[in-house]
């Protein structure tokens, strides 16, 4: 080899090619793996069985009651204008040994409450429950009170739990003669923990020959696909669709007599939902919610601006000095109607996605509530395919 010859010559050819051949063939499978994660879409979205549906019998219980709140600072109710308070008192003092009979009440330290509680599935005799407290009468406030005993009624009319203890209010009202300060609510409050449960509801589970799971949101094909997905984790046949909001599973196997086990292996099961495509829509806040699914049909869309601005300026008119007239208000009235200029059709492509028709709409440049008659007018044209629900 002689010197100074360049190291590309003083190898053979077939060597010096490797080097590049390898890195080719790597930077080619790089870009590969590239375009296959870039061009697959998002997967799917999996959602738990346990958040699409509700077990027949595993519920909540609804409980209610009236009762006194006392220990309140002259913020409860006036008795001559809640009847209601009065006698309530008169009857818990009577209980208490104490006769006020013929006696006129003047207190304004006690207000009528209901006593509300949401009573969990298989609550235990002993267990304790939150509960919301509402003032029924004139009271101001409910700060600084204290729920007497009151019995939770339940739809069948027997009393499952008993609630009791100070309450706490998140909200505050100040004020004077002239201005009042309210923050929240203050004849609203809670007791945490407030209710012990004295009655438990009589429901086996381990008793019952199959699961009948109730949709949230009922639809076909999410109630075959759950039931899909029970028939591959449990074996073919066990999970069956009744209608669109039923899906009623049979308890086989090690499952009779173990049928919390069962409930708790549906509900960890993976499904994608299905829907009906909706836009929701409420008008009086001008909130607009698009559904994914939902398509548009090829329309041109344009929108018109109005506007009408009256403004009253009146002025004072005074007589001249030593004369015999009087001073009048004369009404001036300044009526401009202004129309948007310069407005074009923007058109809507066919069958477009959630993206397109955003962007679409937000091309007219108009308002939430320009946009509420706009989609009405896309769907009485008939090329809005979805559900429009005003509320």
């Amino acid at each position: 080899m002689r010197p100074g010859t360049p190291i590309s010559r003083q190898l053979p050819a077939r060597s010096a090619r490797r080097p590049f051949r390898a890195a080719a063939a790597l930077v080619a499978g790089v870009l590969a793996l590239a375009l296959l994660v870039s061009g697959s879409g998002p997967a799917a979205a999996q959602t738990r069985v346990k958040d699409l549906v509700t077990f027949d019998g595993v519920r909540r219980n609804q409980l209610v009651g009236y009762g006194l709140v006392v220990g309140l600072n002259g913020t409860g109710d006036r008795l001559i204008n809640a009847p209601f308070t009065e006698q309530s008192l008169k009857g818990m003092m009577e209980r208490l040994g104490i006769n006020t009979r013929g006696e006129t009440l003047r207190t304004r330290n006690a207000a009528a409450v209901m006593v509300t509680a949401s009573l969990q599935p298989f609550s235990r005799q002993g267990t304790s429950v939150d509960v919301t407290v509402s003032a029924l009468g004139d009271a101001t406030s409910l700060l600084g009170g204290t729920l007497v005993v009151t019995p939770l009624l339940g739809a069948d009319g027997e009393a499952y739990a008993v609630a009791q203890g100070p309450l706490s209010v998140s909200g505050f009202s100040a004020g004077g003669a002239a201005a009042t300060v309210t923050k929240g609510v203050p004849t609203t409050a809670r007791i945490a923990n407030g209710a012990i449960v004295e009655r438990e509801l009589k429901h086996a589970l381990n008793d019952i020959g199959a699961v009948r799971m109730a949709l949230r949101n009922p639809d076909f094909t999410t109630a075959n696909r759950i039931a899909d997905a029970v028939n591959a984790r449990l074996g073919s046949g066990n999970a069956r669709v009744l209608d669109l909001s039923t899906v009623d599973v049979r308890i086989v196997g090690a499952y009779v007599g173990n049928v919390s086990r069962l409930i708790g292996e549906i509900e960890q099961l993976q499904v994608r939902p299905d829907a009906v495509a909706r836009v929701v829509v409420d008008e009086r806040s001008g909130t607009i919610v698009i559904g994914d699914d939902v398509r548009v049909s090829r329309v041109a869309i344009t929108q018109g601006n109005l506007t009408v601005r009256v403004v009253e300026a009146p002025q004072v008119s005074q007589p001249q000095p030593f004369s015999n007239g009087s001073t009048v208000v004369v009404p001036r009235t300044d009526v401009q109607v202004q129309e948007g200029n310069g407005r074009q059709f923007v058109t809507v492509g066919g069958n477009v996605s959630l993206q397109q028709l955003v962007n679409g709409l937000n091309a007219l440049g108009v308002g939430p509530r320009d946009m509420v008659a706009i989609l009405q007018a896309i769907k009485a044209a008939g090329a809005l395919h979805a559900d429009l629900e005003i509320i």
